[in-house]
């Protein structure tokens, strides 16, 4: 990692024994005498470090690391208070939170990676708008109002010239299908085209 670098090669030693277990414990400060876990601001300079190492293997970039200790952290504070008398295992705590953080980043990064916006709505060029006259803008709007399943009846009858037959076939329907589909497309298109009259 990157940061590990620009620190002290004794403060390096020691964070690797604390992140292995075999370092010195963390000052113990909470409880009376001493006692009782440490406060966080002791937990959080001794075990940060380790944490984002932690959170990087398991995200792969540093910020969110970061992000995730930070968030961590700040989840252990707003629920123990400063102090942590109610937590027995603050370390185990922060591991844990920093795992689940982690597994919680990579779904939403693949939710994100896996969404494919829809293609953009094909508008028609202005030069198009400008040629069509009136009736044919009439037209191509009442169209739009039909399902796509009668726009394809029309189309294929009244555009490609097809018959029945070859509009069932083509679309892998009954012929009574294409007859009642292209009756309900003609009614849409009379009474929208009658209104524009």
């Amino acid at each position: 990692m990157h940061f590990v670098g620009v620190l002290p090669q004794p403060l390096v030693r020691w964070l690797r024994s604390v992140m292995s277990g075999s370092g010195t414990p963390v000052r113990d400060t909470a409880g009376p005498g001493g006692s009782g876990p440490p406060a966080i601001n002791e937990l959080y300079q001794a075990r940060r470090l380790g944490l984002v190492r932690l959170a990087v293997l398991m995200v792969d970039d540093l910020a969110t690391a970061e992000d995730i200790v930070q968030d961590v952290f700040a989840a252990l504070y707003r629920r123990h208070g400063a102090e942590l008398r109610t937590v027995t295992d603050p370390d185990a705590y922060l591991t844990s939170g920093v795992m689940n953080a982690a597994r919680s980043a990579l779904r939403r990064r693949k939710t994100a990676r896996a969404y494919v916006p829809p293609p953009p709505a094909t508008a028609p060029a202005a030069e198009d708008q400008v040629l069509l006259g009136e009736g044919d803008r009439a037209v191509l709007d009442a169209l739009g109002r039909l399902t796509a399943r009668q726009r394809q009846v029309m189309v294929l009858r009244y555009w490609s010239d097809l018959s029945e037959q070859e509009i069932a076939e083509t679309l892998h329907v009954s012929r009574g299908t294409v007859k009642s589909t292209a009756s309900r497309a003609l009614t849409i298109l009379r009474d929208h085209l009658g209104d524009r009259r």
